[in-house]
């Protein structure tokens, strides 16, 4: 069985059981969706969040790029994919948490961190550096101070979150509502090979494992 058979064969037993267990619920979503939760995740395939979170259909508003990543907000015209997708879940979804998700091995930010693709052309590697290079910040100061080994790593995924955080702040719908009381920001991280969520204490700026 190739690959786009394993797909197929995924839909039908998504078709035989889940859509047949919750017809209602696929009939209300097929009239709107109403999430209250906004996720910004890694693309990793290994970190779904809909699995992380054993969430319902309709519940989650996830957004998915290289090491789940905000840029600042910005008013130059282009296409502005997450920032995109940022608006219309706070001004018009009206989510009430927005998660950003961070993993282990993660491989985005391993080429921050390395400068894997520094140099290269656009299709060859250069849209991932450009994306990446919004962690040069930290990077550079987490490099000076650990190198590049698997410590740095870590500590450079979990400032990765620390990173989407400020930047989600940058933009002007985020203040206004946090301030309101209608709006909270969350950083969380999960470790792949333990299956364990830590959450972000932006307080202290630590991460401690989420009670099981």
């Amino acid at each position: 069985m190739d690959e786009f058979e394993q797909l197929l064969a995924g839909y039908r037993r998504f078709r035989d059981e889940d859509w047949s267990q919750q017809r209602a619920r696929w009939a209300q979503l097929a009239e709107g969706q109403q999430p209250k939760t906004m996720v910004i995740a890694c693309s990793d395939s290994r970190v779904d969040p809909t699995r992380i979170f054993d969430s319902s259909p309709g519940t989650l508003f996830v957004v998915r790029n290289i090491a789940n990543l905000v840029p600042p907000f910005e008013t130059t015209k282009g296409h502005h994919g997450v920032s995109a997708a940022l608006e219309f879940a706070v001004t018009q979804l009206n989510v009430a948490e927005i998660v950003v998700l961070g993993h282990g091995a993660c491989g985005g930010v391993a080429a921050s961190l390395n400068h894997a693709f520094a140099g290269e052309p656009p299709g060859r590697g250069g849209f991932i550096a450009d994306w990446v290079s919004l962690l040069d910040g930290p990077r550079d100061r987490i490099v000076a101070e650990l190198g590049q080994g698997p410590e740095a790593v870590h500590a450079l995924e979990l400032e990765c979150v620390k990173v989407s955080l400020a930047n989600l702040r940058t933009f002007p719908c985020i203040p206004e509502r946090e301030q309101a009381g209608t709006l909270r920001l969350r950083g969380a991280y999960f470790a792949i090979a333990e299956g364990i969520l830590h959450l972000l204490d932006e307080r202290s700026g630590t991460f401690a494992p989420a009670r099981s």
